[in-house]
């Protein structure tokens, strides 16, 4: 099941004209520099401040030119055939964002599994291993699928249509709940591999970004994710 903070996010209109924003930026969930070293402070704040929020800047005033109201931010991705490609591009930028800052955490590898890494336990953990073998072998399946990634897009780890973990890919800002997607699912994790998410600290090294964002996954959240 999908996380439903995005679900309660609607957007309507209080007069002809006149939007009210209801799609809006929250917060990051910690400090701009609690990512280092491995994502620096200047990254997180030209990445949130400038790029997210000009994603739900512009997906305000597109649903606003398409007469879209009332509408949550998911059933948004879910038909979002049904809208213009402002709505499909900005819409997916705020989802996908959205749920790429809770899916980090400061500190994640200070608390250290028996294998002396960053990586689930429980019903997750179980579920990695069963599908891919090992968490090893998860870890290097997903890393490849992020570093192939052509031009820009994102890495996700998602329960497909048949109750199993499966990882995948998606391009630009395209996500597994959108109806157009060729990969499809309930995302549990994802990876932003767009260059901006890197460049500054990492220049043309997606792999080395990708090795370095381990130690941060919040795999607490991607457990509520999965057990939802």
């Amino acid at each position: 099941m999908l996380n439903k903070s995005f679900s309660k996010e609607t957007l309507s209109m209080t007069e002809p004209g006149i939007p009210e924003d209801i799609f809006k930026l929250d917060p990051l969930p910690y400090a701009y520099d609690a990512l280092e070293p491995y994502i620096d402070k200047q990254t997180m704040e030209i990445h949130h401040d400038k790029h997210h929020q000009a994603y739900v800047d512009k997906l305000n005033k597109a649903v606003l030119d398409a007469k879209i109201t009332g509408v949550s931010l998911d059933d948004i991705c879910k038909n979002v055939s049904k809208y213009p490609v402002a709505v499909r591009n900005n819409g997916g930028g705020h989802y996908n964002h959205t749920m790429f800052w809770k899916g980090m955490k400061p500190n994640a590898a200070s608390v250290l599994s028996p294998a002396n890494q960053n990586e689930p336990s429980g019903k997750l953990g179980d579920a990695i291993k069963s599908v891919f073998d090992s968490f090893a072998n998860f870890k290097t399946k997903f890393s490849e699928t992020g570093t192939k990634v052509f031009g820009s897009g994102w890495a996700w780890l998602v329960i497909n249509k048949d109750g199993k973990l499966e990882i995948g890919s998606t391009p630009n800002q395209d996500n597994p709940i959108m109806d157009i997607s060729e990969f499809k699912g309930n995302p549990i994790l994802a990876l932003d591999v767009w260059e901006h998410a890197y460049y500054l600290k990492y220049q043309n090294k997606r792999a080395d970004y990708i090795s370095n964002w381990w130690n941060i996954v919040n795999w607490e959240e991607a457990a509520k994710r999965f057990e939802k």
